[in-house]
């Protein structure tokens, strides 16, 4: 099960790193990062480049608010579940996204 994780983000350097680091750290392995930010005007741009091995696709661009990046990177997700990890949030241990693919394969649910 393939996993695509969307991170939204505007002039969040401040949390930015440890956000992508909490996705790096995942031990589970077929996730697909997007990172969409609305623009920034500080450090987020080079954070983001600075971990582009890590992101399978991001874009800085204006948009018109935080639903309207979550709903690019939706349309650019391939995965078959599909999670939001805002940029001022952080997984809270490395397994977290393997205990909710675990969750969706027991159960059989479409949502969590």
């Amino acid at each position: 099960m393939k996993v695509s994780i969307i991170t939204v983000t505007k002039n969040s350097e401040k949390y930015l790193s440890d956000c992508i680091n909490s996705v790096k750290r995942q031990n589970f392995k077929d996730i697909e990062y997007i990172v969409i930010d609305g623009k920034s005007t500080d450090g987020t741009v080079d954070i983001i480049r600075q971990n582009k091995k890590h992101i399978n696709y991001w874009i800085s661009e204006t948009d018109c608010g935080m639903y309207d990046a979550i709903n690019k990177g939706i349309s650019k997700a391939t995965g078959d579940i599909i999670g939001i990890l805002n940029s001022d949030d952080m997984f809270a241990s490395a397994d977290a996204v393997r205990s909710i693919v675990d969750c969706f394969e027991t159960t059989g649910t479409d949502s969590v």
